[in-house]
């Protein structure tokens, strides 16, 4: 069977410059013959644009999908009748893959490795990285078959600064979720990973399991004990200079402290979670003004983003019974103080697996344990996206060169792990329990 041949790429998401502006001679718009033939002409052109817009002629691959890429589930039913009707609608997924100097590679394989046609992908590179990179960057994902078929992966041309603490990260993390939402208007879930981040199941069974839950979940550690972090963390006063300046610079600390709020309650968490759509309009486009309010009080704060969205959860009538308090991250810290997790090894990858979890970080670039979760755990070879029920190749080429319907999962063993983690949140109102608690 021959491979599909993908849509036409699409240009680099950076912004375009002008085009140029013909100006005409005085001397010749005094002629009635050129005037009349000037509208003559622009008449004949309008015409023509008018008619292009016409629904009966587009063929925006935006809208309408490659058949051959995307056959109807009952097509792909009588191929496989893998699924049964019972099955519920996967969901969709939209990430930001956030990276620094030096991380195309890192974000790249990133990508690969999440890669699932139903989700949505926006790549950023901060300031950090020179521009150069962020057009390689969008040139790279242009040249990608399947990318650039999808049509689900887009590169931020306007980059911002991303200082790992200060408000900066929260600015970024919500730049990114609102373009994802004007992008892509059908996608369940939020997810925000960094180039140190790394899947630890397939796409197909992240859906899986995501399928069988309400999509106002929201997958967040959060605690309102607070401890040491009120010192370090809460009380100190700082300016991010991300906020107005091109050039990273120190961060300036203040020397007052202030003292903590009692209009609302405070909680701390991760700077990782899995946020619902819902949750993610209510902070950009919600009337309530508690996520603004929250908004400013952080801006001047250490560690801005692992404490906004677990308080703006807890402190919201609408959405403080939503929250899971897990957020399906590993991350292993030397010191319980610590504000990073330590680099993950192949030691770890025991670990990792029995965590039950569908991330991991940190990891460094190109460390063998990637490779190992690669080749065991995803199935995936270099430079190639992980395989699923979408993919209907034959086996032993690249199996993904064709494609079937992008509904059909096909979930493994680490749908069973995950699964486990789920149900064990889930029990005996075990969730219910812990969500908000104040300690």
């Amino acid at each position: 069977m021959e491979s599909p041949r993908p849509p036409p790429p699409s240009s680099p998401a950076y912004d375009a410059y002008p085009s140029s502006t013909t100006i005409f001679h005085n001397s010749i718009l005094k002629d009635p013959k050129t005037i009349l033939y000037i509208i003559l002409t622009i008449s004949i052109f309008s015409l023509f644009f008018i008619l292009s817009l016409s629904p009966s002629t587009s063929h925006s691959p935006k809208s309408r999908p490659d058949p051959f890429l995307f056959p109807t589930r009952q097509t792909h039913d009588i191929i496989f009748r893998s699924n049964t009707p019972s099955d519920p609608t996967p969901p969709s997924i939209a990430y930001l893959i956030s990276g620094s100097k030096g991380d195309v590679g890192r974000i790249l394989r990133l990508l690969f490795a999440t890669f699932h046609p139903r989700n949505h992908y926006l790549l950023h590179l901060d300031l950090s990285a020179p521009q150069a990179d962020r057009e390689s960057l969008a040139l790279t994902v242009q040249s990608v078959p399947i990318f650039r078929a999808a049509q689900n992966v887009d590169v931020l041309g306007k980059a911002n600064f991303a200082y790992s603490i200060g408000s900066t990260p929260i600015s970024s993390t919500l730049h990114g979720a609102s373009i994802l939402l004007r992008l892509a208007p059908n996608w369940d879930w939020f997810i925000n990973l960094n180039a140190g981040d790394y899947p630890v199941v397939k796409q197909d069974d992240l859906l899986h399991i995501l399928s069988f839950l309400p999509r106002d979940f929201n997958f967040v550690n959060h605690s309102s004990y607070i401890g040491w972090k009120e010192v370090r963390r809460l009380k100190p006063i700082i300016v991010d200079p991300g906020l107005y300046l091109t050039e990273r610079t120190e961060m300036f600390y203040a020397t007052q402290k202030r003292d903590l709020p009692n209009s609302h309650r405070l909680f701390t968490g991760s700077s990782f979670s899995i946020l619902s759509r819902s949750f993610i309009e209510y902070c950009i486009l919600g009337t309530d003004n508690l996520p603004r309010t929250l908004l400013m009080y952080f801006s001047n704060t250490p560690a801005s983003l692992s404490n906004y969205f677990p308080t703006v959860l807890c402190n919201s009538r609408l959405f403080n019974r939503t929250i899971i308090n897990h957020n399906l991250l590993h991350a292993t810290f030397d010191k319980p103080s610590k504000d990073e997790s330590r680099p993950l090894t192949s030691n770890d990858f025991d670990t990792i697996i029995h965590s039950g979890a569908a991330f991991a970080r940190q990891f460094q670039s190109d460390d063998p344990v990637l490779d190992r979760i690669d080749r065991e755990l995803l199935s995936r070879s270099p430079g190639t996206v992980v395989p699923g029920g979408w993919c209907i190749g034959e086996s032993g080429n690249d199996t993904c060169s064709i494609w079937g319907d992008a509904d059909v999962l096909r979930p493994g063993p680490a749908a069973r792990r995950l699964e486990k983690t789920i149900v064990k949140l889930l029990s005996n109102g075990t969730y219910l329990s812990r969500q908000c608690i104040f300690e």
